[in-house]
């Protein structure tokens, strides 16, 4: 059996880091700016991820959110989280995507996240 090479068990090309986690750019992004957080441990499950981990990604976002500030000054975030292949994980490193958001970079933003199913994107605004 050939053993595969994790993408995101090597921190080389970090924009950011810290002890625990470091950012990378998307080699395929959503929006220019799109950021990669990810944890040095190797572990597929983000929501396996110790609370040093997760403080240690949240210190990256606020800090990576600066940096887009200063640099690309979006509109707005998203943040997402994919767990397991039925939620769209295609790498098996758990890893948080940080997604600058421009006015008009889609005809409508309603919904945000919830356009991973779009027949969910849109609902009434006095539903939760």
């Amino acid at each position: 059996m050939i053993a595969t090479r994790c993408p995101f068990c090597s921190s080389q090309g970090a924009i950011l880091a810290n002890s625990l986690a470091y950012v990378l750019p998307d080699r395929h992004p959503v929006t220019p700016g799109h950021l990669l957080l990810i944890p040095r441990r190797h572990e597929p499950d983000f929501l396996a991820a110790t609370s040093a981990e997760l403080a240690a990604l949240w210190e990256l976002v606020i800090e990576a959110k600066a940096l887009l500030q200063r640099e690309r000054r979006p509109d707005g975030y998203n943040l997402g989280v994919n767990v397991g292949q039925a939620a769209g994980q295609t790498i098996a490193h758990a890893h948080l995507h940080l997604i600058p958001r421009y006015l008009g970079d889609t005809a409508d933003p309603s919904g945000g996240v919830r356009g991973v199913i779009p027949d969910r994107q849109h609902y009434l605004a006095d539903t939760p």
